[in-house]
């Protein structure tokens, strides 16, 4: 369910697929068994505006769960350039500058690499070179902070510190989804509402754009709730900036 969920295409068309064919057995059903029983068709017709309804609420109550979770991606990597930078300049204070400076440029270069990779075994590689910079930034702070614990050198730490937590609360961020539980109430509300439609409905139009409406709004959620897949990422332009800075005028 995970790598279908990453992969907003294929959200797309297992909806269309499996709405069609809920459409198409009603469709069936009512044909077979409800042909001539208009009061239950009447009364199925009742039910479906109910089931529309009640997947009218799970969607936007998914969407906006979507949106929350892209909004606060964004933020997180804002908050990581600006910890970043602020490390950098307070690098100034300490008595290896260019080193602590070196390591920062480097994890920012890492850090833009994770927010563009899509391939596992990269981001694998990614993580691990992140790790390493960070066990090295830390040791480049807190070797001077412990041979000359002075208010100076706690604030370079305090700002390394902000660094480092940035990017555990931005891997947190990308970490945090939609529930699959959600997806699947989705996906299942949806079949019953096209199925009972093909019920109380002759085979016609209704029957095949209803399921496009409902699949295109799933495959917007997927979207923006998948941080590596689909056409809506976040763009790491604070970080990038941030680079471009290191660089000079």
């Amino acid at each position: 369910m995970s790598y279908v969920l990453n992969h907003p295409p294929i959200v797309l068309v297992l909806a269309l697929v499996l709405q069609w064919l809920a459409a198409y057995a009603g469709d069936v059903l009512r044909e077979r068994r409800w042909r001539a029983a208009d009061a239950a068709v009447g009364d199925i017709s009742t039910i479906v505006g109910a089931t529309l309804t009640l997947l009218a609420l799970l969607v936007g109550f998914c969407f906006a769960m979507a949106i929350d979770r892209y909004d606060q991606r964004k933020n997180y990597e804002e908050a990581e350039a600006n910890a970043t930078g602020t490390a950098y300049v307070r690098a100034d204070l300490l008595p290896e500058a260019a080193h602590v400076r070196e390591l920062l440029a480097k994890y920012t270069e890492q850090r833009i690499l994770f927010y563009r990779s899509k391939d596992p075994a990269e981001l694998q590689r990614i993580n691990a070179t992140t790790t390493k910079l960070q066990n090295d930034l830390w040791s480049a702070v807190a070797g001077p902070a412990r041979a000359e614990p002075t208010p100076v050198a706690a604030l370079v730490v305090a700002g390394m510190n902000d660094v480092l937590n940035s990017q555990g609360y931005t891997q947190a961020a990308w970490r945090n989804r939609v529930p699959v539980g959600a997806w699947i109430l989705m996906f299942l509300v949806a079949i019953a509402c096209n199925l009972l439609l093909g019920i109380s409905e002759r085979r016609g139009v209704t029957l095949l754009i209803l399921p496009i409406i409902i699949s295109i709004a799933l495959y917007l959620i997927a979207d923006m709730d998948s941080p590596r897949g689909g056409i809506i990422h976040v763009v790491p332009q604070n970080l990038i900036s941030l680079q471009q800075s290191f660089a000079g005028p």
